[in-house]
């Protein structure tokens, strides 16, 4: 029996929505990297971005849980001496909630140019308006 590899061409994208209202971010971070990889169809290849585009709503309603909301801190550097920036994920929250999810799952996909492929089939927004009526999406149990 021949192994069957799938084309970039041949995949057809299904679209998904989340509602991450009172959702443990890890747990749906795990469940969104696996729909946008590919690997819930039965067709996977490691080589190629056959994943899903995934809608996430409510991304400030997602829950941190323990002390994380004071305690986990984001680290970045400016590139100049002494650059180095830190802020608690609850003066992220305050300021960007999308990048609480966005920052979650960039972590949990390939590295590369294949993985920012699949980072761009990721659309987080607050609130429960999302511009992608079009493509009517099936709502993700989480």
């Amino acid at each position: 029996m021949k192994t069957e590899s799938v084309r970039e061409q041949d995949v057809e994208r299904d679209w998904y929505v989340v509602d991450l209202d009172n959702k443990v971010l890890g747990r749906a971070a795990t469940r969104i990297a696996t729909i946008l990889r590919g690997k819930h169809k039965p067709f996977f290849t490691p080589n190629v971005d056959c994943g899903d585009h995934v809608v996430v709503i409510n991304a400030e309603k997602v829950a941190l849980t323990g002390n994380k909301e004071e305690n986990k801190v984001y680290y970045w550097h400016t590139n100049h001496v002494g650059g180095i920036k830190s802020r608690t994920a609850e003066e992220k929250r305050d300021t960007d909630p999308a990048f609480l999810i966005t920052n979650a799952v960039k972590g949990m996909l390939p590295k590369g140019r294949l993985g920012r492929a699949m980072l761009k089939k990721l659309h987080v927004y607050t609130g429960t308006e999302h511009s992608h009526d079009g493509q009517a999406p099936q709502p993700l149990e989480i």
